[in-house]
């Protein structure tokens, strides 16, 4: 199974392990450490072969259900617009697109949310994170990723309650949950939403 899943190598000088990843836009990635041999990579596909193709299969179920096929995108979960970009690979001009809507989008949505909770946030910066959907340091320096734009409303909503429920508790203790029950009472649905189909929402 694995000598059919075509793959990547990556060297990277932070690695101190070999870690295999798996995501719509990129494909199949082993992150080798500086000095480790190429086999390894072949190893680690060989023994997380039957991992790799399960979760290529749940992204492909995803975008098939949220009815993203070539060159489909949706904008707060919804796909009846249309989005003119050059000609050739358009994924750089959406991206780009993507992110100053993000910012007109999220913007708005922190400062009202922060009214409700009386909290205050201090800078918001757009990336394009791999591995988290947003963040929120204890100066209240916001981190929202692009792809939130292509979520349903409401998905979008939840993440940045998330996020300003912070400002008050840093941790995921007990007492975060609590508070992100009270200000968003539905934000497990929406987590359900985001964990599931998260990974198929790519360019």
């Amino acid at each position: 199974m694995a000598a059919e899943i075509p793959y990547r190598i990556r060297r990277s000088e932070r690695a101190r392990r070999v870690r295999v990843t798996v995501e719509a836009a990129t494909g199949v990635e082993v992150v080798l450490p500086r000095r480790a041999p190429e086999r390894e990579a072949a190893r680690a596909m060989r023994e997380l072969g039957p991992w790799v193709a399960r979760r290529l299969a749940e992204i492909e179920r995803g975008r098939a259900e949220l009815g993203l096929g070539e060159g489909v995108v949706p904008y707060l979960g919804e796909r009846d617009g249309r989005l003119l970009v050059p000609a050739g690979d358009w994924r750089p001009a959406a991206e780009r697109w993507y992110r100053r809507r993000a910012r007109e989008e999220i913007g708005p949505r922190l400062d009202a949310a922060c009214a409700r909770a009386g909290t205050r946030w201090t800078t918001l910066s757009i990336r394009g994170q791999r591995t988290r959907w947003a963040s929120c340091s204890p100066s209240g320096a916001m981190s929202f990723n692009w792809r939130l734009l292509m979520a349903p409303q409401p998905v979008l909503e939840t993440v940045v309650w998330h996020e300003v429920c912070h400002l008050e508790v840093p941790d995921h203790s007990p007492r975060f949950w609590a508070l992100l029950e009270r200000r968003c009472p539905d934000h497990r649905t929406h987590q359900r939403w985001l964990r599931r189909y998260g990974p198929a929402l790519v360019l």
